[in-house]
């Protein structure tokens, strides 16, 4: 028989307290893959899709979770830095909200599109998080419970209210991985082998300074990058029709964790309004307090006309995606966007819960408060480094950048033996961006100043092993 998750929690709290503090040795007791692990990775390879992807970088079979530990099936124990892409905003198991799920679970699971009291409630808690000029004026669809279908319902709704068919998206962006989301999405080796994707998308330089398509001063990329959409945009030989939505990312996750400034935040927001262009933010990793405000779009000052949210909104992992968007581009007729799995019940209460003690603990504040010192350490380490081009992030999604030191071109060889080095030490992190040279650290919300001082030396300590070689 199973164990109960509240059982596995109890049986992990023990561990889990110890890992609080100060760990000496390594934690990693095996050879990566460990026996248990290597026999269910070789099963995975000869029964699951070659799509899968995270067992590739790692190798490993996780039995269970709690807080911001994973335990694999031979006994390893990892800070996991990786949190289900973001997903597990409080980490694994939160006591609390696993038990609303389990209070939920025998009263209804499933209830497509119908009102339920704990939808009712789900839907007041997400509008009142928007900023204040937003609420009265903002209404939520509820799609399929992935962030793409979100992204699709986004298009849908805006070329409906608009009537055009044009897309604007940006360099470096992802969205997803379905027909029309990867469309959209500037990694060309996703859909390099599909043929026929959804035309009409037309990408613009994104304010990455360390790699922007528009030459110069970096601390000015923002406002050339906004310059140049504006001219493109607004010239009757751009080549460019009026779009039906322009559709950007705060801060780029999957290319790189690049961090839109303010002034390009801005700009795009004024000429979308001047010509009538719905602007679409996808906040599907950046949202949720990922970056120490519930949605990044309001650091910057700006009211965008649709916002898609979905991975951390689950609470603890469970499957959820909405669209919130200004009650005037609200055209749609009865079924216009459907999809079974869209009353999650046990979903709701998983939100609800995590939200209250998001609200609860200051959980934000620690995200600012760590995130900012995280920051500080990963830009000591490319001061210290040459083969660290840059770190950068909001919050705790946060990024530092692999090359050459040579060339100063992504280095995605050397990256990939850094993740190897950080896993073989107890720590897990994703990489990401141009070759995947970017490694990636999205340590749960409500992460222990503890735990993470303790997988920055982890981080440092790999850092010095892979940099043996390039100093030689």
């Amino acid at each position: 028989m199973h164990k109960s998750t509240q059982a596995v929690v109890a049986e992990l709290s023990s561990a889990r307290e110890a890992h609080d503090q100060p760990l000496e040795g390594p934690w990693v007791k095996t050879t990566l893959p460990g026996p248990r692990s290597s026999y269910l990775l070789a099963r995975q390879g000869r029964l699951e899709s070659n799509a899968r992807s995270y067992p590739r970088k790692l190798p490993i079979a996780i039995r269970r979770g709690a807080g911001s530990y994973v335990e694999d099936v031979d006994g390893n124990v990892f800070i996991d830095f990786l949190t289900g892409a973001g997903a597990v905003a409080l980490g694994h198991s939160h006591p609390e909200v696993v038990e609303a799920v389990q209070e939920q679970l025998p009263l209804l699971s499933h209830a497509l599109d119908l009102p339920t009291e704990i939808k009712d409630e789900f839907t007041s808690a997400q509008l009142a998080k928007l900023p204040a000029e937003m609420r009265e004026r903002t209404k939520i669809q509820f799609c399929g419970p992935a962030g793409a279908d979100a992204v699709d319902a986004a298009l849908k709704l805006c070329k409906t209210a608009t009537g055009r068919s044009d897309v604007v998206s940006f360099h470096g962006s992802f969205h997803g991985s379905t027909h029309s989301t990867m469309a959209i999405s500037g990694m060309l080796a996703q859909r390099e082998k599909v043929r026929n994707t959804m035309p009409g998308v037309h990408f613009f330089p994104y304010p990455y300074g360390l790699r922007c398509a528009l030459p110069g001063d970096p601390e000015t990329v923002g406002s050339r990058c906004a310059e140049y959409l504006e001219r493109t945009l607004k010239d009757p030989f751009g080549g460019i029709p009026l779009p039906a939505a322009v559709i950007l990312e705060v801060v780029q996750g999957e290319g790189g964790v690049v961090p839109a400034p303010t002034d390009f935040m801005q700009a795009v927001r004024r000429i979308t309004r001047e010509l009538d262009v719905p602007l679409i933010v996808d906040e599907v990793q950046s949202g949720c307090g990922r970056t120490g405000t519930w949605f990044a779009f309001e650091q910057h000052g700006i009211v965008p006309d649709v916002i898609i949210a979905s991975k951390a909104i689950g609470g603890i992992g469970m499957p959820l995606a909405v669209i919130l968007y200004d009650a005037s581009l609200d055209v749609w007729t009865g079924g216009a966007h459907t999809g079974t799995f869209r009353g999650n019940q046990l979903a709701f209460a998983a939100a609800l819960a995590a939200g209250r003690i998001i609200d609860r603990d200051d959980v934000l504040r620690n995200v600012r408060i760590l995130g900012e010192r995280t920051l500080e350490f990963l830009d000591q380490l490319v001061r210290d480094y040459a083969f660290l081009g840059e770190a950068r992030g909001s919050g705790l999604m946060l990024g530092v950048e692999v090359v050459n030191p040579a060339t100063g071109a992504p280095d995605g060889e050397t990256a990939i033996a850094l993740q190897r080095a950080l896993l073989e030490r107890g720590l897990i992190v994703e990489l990401g961006g141009r070759d995947d040279a970017v490694v990636r650290l999205l340590p749960p919300l409500n992460v222990s100043s503890v735990t993470l001082d303790q997988a920055l030396g982890i981080l440092r300590q790999g850092v010095e092993v892979v940099c043996e070689p390039l100093l030689a």
